[in-house]
C-alpha cells in the first residue's frame, strides 16, 4: 500500500506552504497533491505558482499530482481550471467533472477526487474509459460499499485499470456550498470576506449547544468536526485499498505519514486515539464514532 499527502484544504501563508511542501519531499508519502481545492480567493500561491511549485518538485522520487477546484462559479476559475490540465507533465486530480471532461479531451490520464460522485462500478467503467487511473473513493463511502464496487469493476473487467485512494486522516471535506461559512462566522460579507480564513490554519471548529466539536468551518467548505482516523484499520484496508491519504493540517501531518507506513510495515502496536477522532464511515456506522 502507498501513502499520499492530499491537497492543503487550508489557507496558509505562501512560506509558510512552501515550507511544508519541501519537507514533505523527504516524509514518507509516494505521492503528494498540489493546489487550492477548495476557494479560488485564496491566492497565496496562484495558479502558476502551483504549476511551478510541483514541476520543482517533480522527478524527486515522488509521483506530484495537481489538484483542482471542487465546485466553480466563475470564468476565471474555469480558466485556472484549463491551465492545470495543460500543465504538460503531471497528473491531474479533478474534482469536478467540468476537468474530467477536459483531460479527457487532452487525453491526459487522471485521478478522480472525492469531490465527485463516483458511487458504483458503472460511474467507474465511464471514468476509466474517460482516462481515470486512480479513484479516491468519496469519504462517506465504507468499507463494505467499496467491496461491493470492486468486487462488480473486477466482473466488467476493469478492476486492473485504475487504483484506489481512500481519505484516511484527517478532518472529512463533507460539503461545499456558495456561501462562506469563514465569513459568515466573522459577520463578514463572502465578496469582502478580507480572506478570513488566513487566520484559522486548521479551519475553525463548531461546536453543538451540548459542547461536541461537530463541524470543522473552512471557508465554503464543511469539515468534520472530529478527525477522521483509520490507523487501526491498515488490516481491513489491505487486498482492497492502493493509497492511504494523509490530508495536511499542520508540519504533525508528515509524523502521521510516518505512522501509517510503520503500520503498513507491519508494527503490530494498537495506536490509542483521543476522543476528537472517528472512523464511523469505513465500518458503516455514524461518522462521528470510533470502532476499534
Amino acid at each position: 500500500m502507498k501513502l499520499s499527502l492530499g491537497p492543503l484544504l487550508y489557507y496558509w501563508p505562501k512560506q509558510t506552504t512552501e515550507d511544508f511542501y519541501q519537507q514533505a519531499m523527504s516524509s514518507d508519502a509516494d505521492i503528494i497533491y498540489l493546489g487550492e481545492t477548495v476557494c479560488s480567493k485564496r491566492r497565496e500561491l496562484k495558479a502558476r505558482d502551483w504549476i511551478n511549485l510541483a514541476k520543482e518538485l517533480n522527478h524527486q522520487g515522488k509521483e506530484i499530482v495537481l489538484s483542482s477546484m471542487a465546485l466553480l462559479e466563475a470564468p476565471s476559475e474555469i480558466k485556472v481550471l484549463k491551465q492545470l490540465c495543460e500543465n504538460g507533465e503531471m497528473s491531474v486530480e479533478a474534482n469536478d467533472i467540468g476537468g474530467i471532461q477536459l483531460l479527457s479531451e487532452k487525453k491526459v490520464p487522471f485521478v478522480c477526487g472525492p469531490a465527485i460522485n463516483c458511487y458504483n462500478a458503472h460511474t467507474l467503467k465511464l471514468f476509466v474509459n474517460k482516462g481515470m487511473h486512480r479513484w479516491v473513493m468519496p469519504v462517506e463511502l465504507s468499507r463494505d460499499w467499496l467491496q461491493k464496487a470492486l468486487t462488480d469493476a473486477e466482473k466488467m473487467g476493469i478492476r486492473g485499470q485504475f487504483e484506489v485512494e481512500v481519505f484516511a486522516h484527517g478532518h472529512l471535506p463533507l460539503a461545499y456550498s456558495a456561501r462562506c461559512f469563514t465569513a459568515r462566522s466573522e459577520n463578514k460579507a463572502k465578496d469582502d470576506c478580507e480572506l478570513c480564513c488566513i487566520k484559522y490554519p486548521q479551519g475553525r471548529a463548531t461546536s453543538t449547544q451540548e459542547g461536541q466539536q461537530v463541524f470543522v468551518l473552512n471557508g465554503i467548505q464543511t469539515q468534520s468536526g472530529y478527525c477522521y482516523n483509520l490507523l487501526n484499520d491498515i488490516e481491513s484496508m489491505t487486498g482492497l485499498v492502493d493509497v492511504a491519504r494523509v490530508s495536511p493540517s499542520s508540519m504533525d501531518s508528515l509524523t502521521t505519514l510516518h505512522q501509517f507506513k510503520q503500520k503498513i510495515l507491519g508494527a503490530e502496536q494498537y495506536v490509542k486515539h483521543d476522543n476528537l477522532q472517528c472512523n464511523g464511515y469505513w465500518h458503516q456506522i455514524a461518522g462521528l464514532s470510533l470502532q476499534g
